[in-house]
Order: C-alpha cells, then sequence, then structure tokens
C-alpha cells in the first residue's frame, strides 16, 4: 500500500499485511511525526490462506515499522552482536537502513512484514545452522514475484565468497566468508550490479518470448 502524508506530502510504502484486515490503526509518520490514521478492508471469507506465509512457521509479532518511500532496507540476522555491529554498519555506509531480528521468529516476521530489498542470514543465527534454517525455509516458500525483490546473501565460515554454484545451491544471491566480511560494501555492490543485469536480460527475453 502507497500513502500520502497529508501533512509533509511524503510517500510511504506500507507492507499491506501490516494492516490487520478490517481494523484501522494509527502509525507516526517518519519524516514529520504527524500521526497518519489507515484501515484496512475486511477480508474476503472465500479467500485462502496467505500463500506467501509459507508452511507453519511461528512468527513473532512485529512491531509497526513504517520508512519513507525509497528507503532501501536490510534485514540483518546475524551470529554474535559484534559481527551485527559489523555488518550494520558496513551496509549504513552504502546506504541502507538497518532492522535487526534478535531470534528465528523475529526475522520471519520482519521478511514477512516488511518490504525489503535485502536480506543477510548468517550461519549458527540463533543457533542454527544455514543447511536447517527455518529462514532459508521461508525465503523458498515466498513467491517469486516477492522473492525476487530480495537479494539474499548468507554468511559462512565455509563459503568461498562470491561462489555462484553454492549461492544457487543454496537459493541465495550471494554467499560470503566471514572473513571477508570488512570487504561487504564493496562485495555487494558488485554482486547487486550483477544480478540487475542478469534479470534486465532475463526480463528482456520474456518481453520477446511475450511471457512477460
Amino acid at each position: 500500500m502507497e500513502i500520502r502524508c497529508d501533512n509533509c506530502k511524503a510517500r510511504l510504502n506500507i507492507a499491506d499485511d501490516k494492516i490487520p484486515p478490517g481494523q484501522r490503526i494509527t502509525i507516526t509518520c517518519p519524516k514529520c511525526k504527524e500521526k497518519l490514521t489507515l484501515e484496512a478492508p475486511a477480508p474476503d471469507k472465500a479467500t485462502g490462506p496467505d500463500p506467501d506465509t509459507g508452511p507453519g512457521y511461528a512468527a513473532e509479532a512485529s512491531p509497526s515499522e513504517f520508512y519513507e518511500e525509497g528507503t532501501k532496507l536490510a534485514l540483518v540476522a546475524e551470529h554474535g552482536p559484534e559481527n551485527k555491529e559489523k555488518t550494520e554498519q558496513s551496509l549504513e555506509d552504502v546506504g541502507y537502513k538497518c532492522i535487526s531480528a534478535e531470534n528465528t521468529g523475529q526475522a520471519i516476521s520482519k521478511i514477512r512484514f516488511n518490504k525489503l530489498d535485502l536480506v543477510i542470514l548468517s550461519d549458527h543465527f540463533d543457533g542454527i545452522n544455514l543447511e536447517q534454517s527455518p529462514i532459508r525455509q521461508y525465503l523458498n516458500h515466498i513467491s517469486m514475484s516477492i522473492r525476487r525483490k530480495m537479494f539474499v546473501v548468507l554468511v559462512g565460515d565455509h563459503f568461498n565468497t562470491m561462489d555462484q554454484i553454492m549461492a544457487f545451491t543454496m537459493s541465495a544471491n550471494l554467499v560470503i566468508n566471514r572473513r571477508d566480511m570488512d570487504k561487504l560494501g564493496g562485495i555487494l555492490k558488485n554482486a547487486i550490479l550483477d544480478n540487475e543485469n542478469f534479470y534486465r536480460v532475463f526480463m528482456e527475453t520474456l518481453t520477446e518470448l511475450g511471457k512477460a
């Protein structure tokens, strides 16, 4: 949902799932702090379960977080406070607004209720290795139209940085070895540019085939 603040005219993007169906909520404009009232239509009784929720994940309730249009949002699910602080600083240096999660339930909730540009998931976050991570499983079950807009980065000691085969195997856009995280900003810029070029060619090809 896109709304405009009546006071300062700032444009805000809010995920539809942030507003409970049939309910009215009040939010604060992040730019001018004016109070805004939003209301979502009541759900259609014939509508089935949310296809983007995934199979049986227990996401924690997410507090209302709203960001001005154009804000690049990154979710950081890092192992250890020192790694988290360094990662968030690197992302902020290249223009991202970071939101963090303390556990798996919070991470899944924040993925579901925010329009994220970037997700960074570390091996052993919340004590779980990447192969068994419910966060990875959740990302693999959301619709492609949503997943395609997220750039997913997996971090682990066993990866070779920018190993495309491993990234494909893990259903991620990029894998990074922990020792290379001090170069995160530069690695991200190159990888995201490559990803954008790939999808540009992909969409042009679909258009030519009449499937876009």
